[in-house]
């Protein structure tokens, strides 16, 4: 957490600026090229991009992205008609995926498009604008990890995770012996379907790539109104 608050303290247009110098990646230079809304630009101007993706596993050297799902969106509303979900074919073997999780079957897999296939198109959706995922290690640790395997440069971006707020707004609190032995829950849970019912938001079946950016785009909107005035600064809540 205290490396997440340290990123706060980026300046990521001027990074874009020192990447987009250094990549020999010509999908990665034209996005870095993008501009970026400066670090005192106000939450409420800046474009979003609600991101999840479900993967085989937790080991981003080991497992692989099946699914994207993206939805832009801002503070004020969200453009469903600019939402896609793309199916992912892995460079594992089919048999390894489990589908019971996630409802994707190996046929949905074995029909689907690489990572590679969708690569371009997934940078021109995150041009010029902040991403933001409920547990952003995941979406940022998958997404370097498949760039690099695909281009062999990591792939940056700013992140805005709703969890990382959320946990901000409760912080975690280690139960003590007592309540240990009772059986009482130091904490609110930070889960995605947790965190929205705080908020009055209603309940998604969860492990859906497009539902679960959905429901994290809806989170943010909730908990700006909740804590933060239109006019905070982007770079109080970049990651």
């Amino acid at each position: 957490m205290d490396k997440d608050r340290a990123n706060r303290h980026v300046d990521w247009p001027s990074r874009y600026i020192e990447m987009a110098a250094k990549t020999r990646d010509a999908r990665l230079h034209t996005y870095y090229r993008q501009p970026l809304a400066p670090a005192d630009t106000p939450i409420s101007r800046v474009p979003l991009l609600a991101l999840d993706l479900e993967t085989t596993g937790l080991d981003d050297q080991n497992d692989a992205i099946i699914s994207i799902g993206l939805i832009p969106f801002d503070y004020y509303r969200i453009r469903c008609n600019g939402a896609v979900n793309w199916i992912v074919r892995p460079n594992l073997p089919i048999a390894e995926i489990a589908v019971t999780i996630h409802g994707i079957t190996h046929s949905d897999v074995e029909a689907a498009p690489t990572f590679a296939d969708y690569f371009y198109a997934l940078l021109q959706a995150m041009a010029g604008k902040v991403i933001v995922a409920h547990c952003h290690e995941i979406e940022r640790r998958f997404l370097k990890a498949a760039t690099m395997q695909l281009t062999g440069e990591q792939l940056q971006f700013p992140m805005i995770d709703t969890m990382t707020i959320e946990e901000e707004k409760h912080p975690y609190k280690r139960p003590n012996a007592i309540q240990r032995w009772f059986g009482e829950i130091n904490s609110p849970s930070l889960r995605l379907d947790a965190s929205r019912s705080r908020y009055g938001l209603p309940p998604y079946h969860p492990h859906h790539a497009l539902t679960d950016a959905l429901a994290t785009a809806e989170l943010l909107q909730a908990q700006l109104q909740d804590r933060y005035d239109p006019q905070t600064p982007v770079a109080q809540l970049w990651l």
